[in-house]
């Protein structure tokens, strides 16, 4: 449940939240752990204990053992993931508890369960592995691990493709359709082995032809950010900026992966800045934050927006202000943190845990 910022916190200065945040990190020392996903204000990036992508926030929060405070900036189905692969003596606290992921809204459990069910008559169990990227409640993860499957990232989705069809002969992928089917044509699958489900269709809109013949069975689902990147966008930096090497996000669609030079991660896209030779044109396709960031990072190079002037922003990772980690830091005895019980969490950790085997 949200709780409403008091005034003093609403109307603070930066300055002074920096003070409040700092004072209570000095106070508090081993027992707090601030992880921060890169598409975060820069403000609060600047009290990161570790940044980066959700799988890497995902091992570091496995590996915390020393915390009792775990805040995680970033969106809820992070820190539910964070919650899940922590100790009971550790307590996870989301600052803005209103950080939530469209696309894993995209995929209600009893929606997905209702797929499963229809396609029990095509040996689900025996014949289709289940894998749930991360951005996905923690029902659908534990729904995942329930059914012998893993949860992947834009890190690791490679991998976890290659464990998925090395096990079973199909893929259940869900929820964002663009990365699941970017990895497939990376992995070698041909169109026609790739198909979408439509959970507002009968059957997923697919005939029984089509599922017999699919390896890898695509959650009609996306990430609002990614898909506003287009192909007139990569056509129009290409004619502007002909040196410019493009670098998008797997979540885009498949056409923009397929112009550009590079895709991968967020901790792909950073590291490509960082290591790209100093006067370097780097057009990025992904949140406007990191970019921002990373222009900010390599003035050597330049570095901007696929997509102009509209380059699209993250509204819920955006939410998470000063205001509210420092909020969240003098308070966190009077808060609710994160709790993912039982049965789900259990469930849940064997898939969590068998993501962070593959990579």
């Amino acid at each position: 449940m949200y709780h409403t910022l008091p005034q003093e916190y609403r109307e603070a200065t930066q300055d002074d939240l920096a003070e409040r945040i700092t004072a209570a990190r000095q106070r508090l020392g081993e027992r707090l752990c601030i992880l921060v996903h890169h598409y975060q204000r820069v403000e609060v990036v600047e009290f990161a204990d570790h940044m980066g992508d959700s799988y890497g926030l995902s091992r570091i929060a496995a590996g915390k053992k020393d915390a009792e405070i775990i805040a995680f900036c970033g969106v809820h189905f992070m820190a539910e993931s964070a919650d899940i692969l922590s100790g009971e003596h550790q307590h996870v606290y989301l600052p803005n508890p209103l950080a939530g992921c469209p696309m894993a809204d995209m995929a209600e459990m009893a929606d997905v369960l209702e797929a499963w069910e229809a396609l029990r008559a095509y040996g689900a169990e025996e014949r289709i592995m289940p894998i749930s990227y991360m951005n996905t409640a923690a029902g659908l993860k534990a729904f995942t691990g329930r059914y012998g499957g893993l949860i992947c990232t834009s890190s690791n989705a490679d991998a976890a493709l290659a464990w998925g069809l090395q096990r079973r002969e199909k893929v259940f992928f869900f929820p964002d359709e663009n990365l699941g089917y970017n990895t497939a044509v990376k992995f070698g699958l041909s169109p026609d082995e790739i198909v979408t489900w439509d959970f507002s269709d009968q059957d997923g809109g697919l005939s029984p032809e089509q599922i017999e013949r699919a390896r890898i069975i695509l959650w009609k689902g996306h990430c609002h950010v990614h898909t506003n990147f287009t192909v007139e966008h990569v056509e129009k930096v290409r004619l502007s900026h002909p040196e410019a090497k493009i670098v998008v996000h797997p979540e885009c669609i498949p056409d923009v992966v397929r112009l550009a030079d590079a895709n991968g991660s967020t901790s792909f896209i950073v590291k490509y800045c960082q290591q790209a030779p100093s006067g370097s044109t780097i057009a990025i396709g992904t949140e406007i934050n990191l970019v921002h960031r990373m222009a900010q990072d390599h003035p050597d190079k330049n570095i901007f927006e696929l997509s102009g002037d509209t380059c699209p922003v993250c509204a819920n990772m955006y939410r998470t202000t000063m205001n509210d980690l420092a909020y969240t830091l003098e308070h966190y005895s009077d808060l609710k943190p994160i709790h993912v019980g039982e049965p789900m969490r259990s469930d849940a950790l064997i898939a969590l845990e068998k993501m962070l085997e593959i990579s």
